[in-house]
């Protein structure tokens, strides 16, 4: 696959469906920075038959990356990295930042609050 950040791959004996896979690769590497504001992913069609997948498989991937602002489709242009992945991460930094602060203030231990999160996390 293309890019020097590293190339999808596809367990299709996993538990995990392959739209999944693509769509936890592209967000990892989005949130890590190894793809840029601006990034060009590759052509739905171009990544699927890279992969052996179906055209709707990574347009599944790719519209979930949308929907979570991840990236956006600009037509005929295609699909790059959006600006609101930072804006999305530095409201995910506030929001943690004030339930650290509510935490402290209630008089959780770290451990205690952690727990919690964790739990949420695993809803």
């Amino acid at each position: 696959m293309r890019g020097g950040w590293g190339a999808v791959k596809i367990d299709h004996q996993g538990e995990t469906p392959p739209y999944e896979q693509v769509r936890v690769h592209y967000a990892h590497a989005i949130s890590n920075r190894e793809l840029p504001v601006g990034a060009k992913l590759p052509t739905v069609r171009a990544l699927a038959k890279d992969l052996g997948l179906a055209v709707n498989t990574v347009a599944r991937a790719y519209r979930e990356l949308e929907e979570a602002g991840l990236v956006e489709t600009r037509g005929r242009a295609g699909t790059v990295v959006s600006a609101n992945g930072d804006s999305n991460r530095e409201r995910v930094r506030a929001a943690a930042a004030q339930y650290a602060a509510m935490s402290a203030e209630l008089g959780l231990s770290r451990q205690e609050a952690l727990e919690i999160v964790g739990a949420a996390l695993r809803t």
